[in-house]
């Protein structure tokens, strides 16, 4: 007898279309059985022909224009089942992984978001962020498993449907980069726990070439998730460090002019930490090297 699965997989992809489909194929041998969906970001090659060819069983939601992380919002909105793990079109999940989410979701309800442990590349090299979140000074809670952290790897976490949409998703303005400490924080902000628990595995195979753009992202959206949540001194000093940095570095530069451009609608969604998540941002400010 089929039975109703409690967890599905949204996948955000735009224009990698041979990358996708080795991860469907992979996410479709799960015993898991998830559903899976797929929103495609606008893609320009061939991505829509070939799922509606080879993964007709897939549910695919296209996109006229790239929405960036809003695409996984979408998902997570489309799907039914209570939790709901991401995957990139490069990452899936271990056999018994997902099933292993839901028993620790069902067991712990005020979970919100799970952290995995990422394996990379076809010799499973654990991810340096498995120490690092290991290691969170934040340490355990009574009703949580795991490690409770405020950093995640997007293509390796298994969010609560309804902690998801409480905490508002991933932020607009972000569009994509270093989305998941704004997530983080939210969650936090509405009371949902947020761990790391090793035994949830993700796969995690990305293109080797660097991504055109990218650090600048990163910049950009560490500097307006200080914006957005943390103290004004804080978000100020942040501001300072980059621009000194922009002396001497392009990428620096071109966060610190897209951070300006963005700052008015960053101020206009500011919405301060509570004090007990921003005790615990801070706590990770003074463990970071």
């Amino acid at each position: 007898m089929n039975r109703t699965p409690t967890t599905g997989v949204v996948i955000a992809t735009r224009d990698r279309a041979d990358s996708l489909a080795r991860t469907l194929r992979h996410l479709l041998d799960l015993p898991d059985r998830p559903e899976i969906l797929v929103v495609d970001n606008a893609s320009t090659d061939d991505t829509r022909t070939r799922l509606a060819r080879d993964f007709p069983q897939v549910e695919v939601v296209s996109l006229a224009s790239n929405q960036g992380a809003l695409a996984r919002n979408l998902g997570v909105r489309a799907l039914r089942t209570p939790y709901v793990a991401f995957s990139d079109d490069d990452s899936w999940w271990a056999p018994g992984a997902l099933d292993r989410a839901a028993e620790l979701m069902d067991s712990h309800p005020r979970l919100g978001l799970i952290s995995a442990r990422t394996l990379v590349g076809p010799a499973e090299e654990p991810d340096p962020l498995n120490d690092v979140l290991a290691a969170s000074p934040l340490g355990p809670a009574h009703d949580l498993p795991g490690t409770q952290v405020l950093g995640f790897l997007a293509c390796a976490c298994v969010v609560r449907r309804t902690a998801f949409l409480d905490a508002g998703g991933f932020h607009g303005l972000l569009f994509f980069g270093a989305e998941e400490t704004l997530l983080a924080y939210d969650l936090a902000a509405h009371g949902w726990g947020v761990t790391h628990c090793p035994d949830v595995v993700a796969h995690h195979h990305p293109d080797p070439a660097p991504r055109d753009g990218r650090p600048v992202r990163v910049l950009r959206n560490e500097l307006l998730t200080a914006w957005l949540r943390r103290p004004l001194p804080h978000a100020l000093d942040r501001t300072r460090g980059l621009a000194a940095d922009a002396r001497r570095d392009r990428a620096a530069r071109q966060a610190l002019r897209q951070t300006l451009t963005r700052l008015p609608a960053a101020l206009r969604a500011r919405r301060p930490l509570p004090p007990h998540v921003e005790r615990a941002a801070r706590t990770l400010d003074g463990a970071q090297p």
